[in-house]
């Protein structure tokens, strides 16, 4: 493409804000629109960066040639699929679509019109990630934890979609295998959804991954261990840090034999780390991530290539994530449950003992036990 790409942002939330501020930093791009059916944000947004507001997106179709939807989740699939028609390139924050058909039919349609079709995992981005190198080839288990502070946005999904979902796109990007079996736990706090989840997923591989999310947390919490036949690799994504610790030969072929080494294994610790376990930790550069995406979506676009995390890989994280929101609504919190004893929104089960509600008492939150 030899002159800029005319992008619109979709959506002048908090998401949208900060795509309109770092579209304008990526060369090859230019800002040229701001739409949302809130007037007040929209123009508030457009003014910012002195481009023109629209309530509606469709009036902009004929003067762009991508655009950035970050928009609420549910809107997703109907804007894709309007601009994805009409030939435009798409970066679209995560999740991909809000149900698995949808984001499986933008994935199909942008590779059938040979349109750039981007998702918004912005963690692919992160330097932590990407220095994993040979960490990340065969891992057999995962483990992460994801959790934030209640943000009062995003309450059209549940952590599922809005938190886990980072980490279930950063599994997904190391094994191309099959799911095996999936099992889930999650609980409603405060809102419609779940606010609390745990997943366990196995995949025909070996990989196992145990995942947790909150979104309801006191402290914030960004971290990932894997196990790889390389050895250990421990990521904190908001530092970002990479800890790794490497096996030697003798400890990875299994020829190791504590006995052997010493009568007093409580005191082989330093010894241990000196010989066997190489530890190290890199305390990485921080990058902006989301202007990294950025970049990556204008050159996929420019040379005709696919971006790091296109539509196919959007919507298989989708898929999986449904199958989670399937297990946790599945759970059963008691022996024989009833309907309202499963869920993320199951009613505890008053204990015996337990003082009956009096007139003019508060209702109890709907709360699994």
């Amino acid at each position: 493409m030899n002159r800029e790409l005319r992008v619109a942002v979709i959506g002048a939330g908090h998401l949208g804000r900060i795509h309109a501020k770092l579209i304008s930093q990526v060369d090859g791009a230019r800002l040229v629109a701001v739409c949302d059916p809130v007037q007040a944000a929209c123009q508030a947004v457009a003014d910012t960066h002195g481009v023109a507001a629209h309530s509606d997106y469709r009036d902009v179709i004929e003067d762009i040639d991508a655009a950035i939807i970050a928009a609420p989740t549910d809107y997703h699939a109907d804007i894709a699929s309007t601009l994805i028609k009409a030939g435009k390139h798409l970066m679209v924050e995560k999740p991909l679509a809000a149900e698995s058909d949808d984001a499986r039919r933008l994935a199909l349609m942008a590779s059938t019109r040979n349109v750039v079709l981007q998702v918004g995992h912005v963690e692919r981005f992160n330097p932590a990630f990407t220095a994993l190198e040979e960490f990340g080839v065969d891992v057999k288990y995962v483990e992460a934890t994801r959790a934030s502070r209640f943000p009062g946005r995003c309450l059209d999904v549940g952590v599922v979609m809005d938190l886990m979902i980072h980490d279930l796109d950063l599994v997904l990007s190391l094994t191309q295998s099959a799911v095996r079996s999936i099992s889930a736990s999650g609980i409603s706090v405060v809102s419609d959804h779940e606010d609390i989840a745990e997943a366990r997923i196995e995949f025909e591989c070996g990989m196992v991954a145990n995942l947790k999310a909150s979104r309801v947390s006191p402290l914030p919490a960004r971290d990932m261990t894997l196990f790889s036949p390389a050895g250990f690799a421990q990521i904190d994504f908001g530092k970002p840090s990479l800890a790794t610790v490497r096996a030697s030969e003798t400890l990875s072929t299994r020829q190791f034999d504590l006995n052997e080494q010493t009568d007093n294994p409580l005191g082989y610790a330093d010894t241990l780390f000196s010989e066997h376990l190489q530890c190290e930790v890199n305390e990485l550069q921080p990058r902006n991530a989301i202007l990294d995406e950025l970049h990556d979506f204008v050159i996929s676009v420019e040379s005709g290539s696919s971006p790091i995390v296109d539509g196919s890989a959007g919507a298989r994280a989708v898929r999986v994530a449904g199958s989670i929101l399937d297990a946790i609504d599945e759970r059963a919190w008691y022996s024989y449950a009833g309907a309202d004893e499963r869920g993320p929104l199951a009613i505890p089960r008053r204990r015996v003992g337990q003082p009956t509600k009096r007139e003019g008492d508060a209702t109890p939150a709907r709360r699994a036990a």
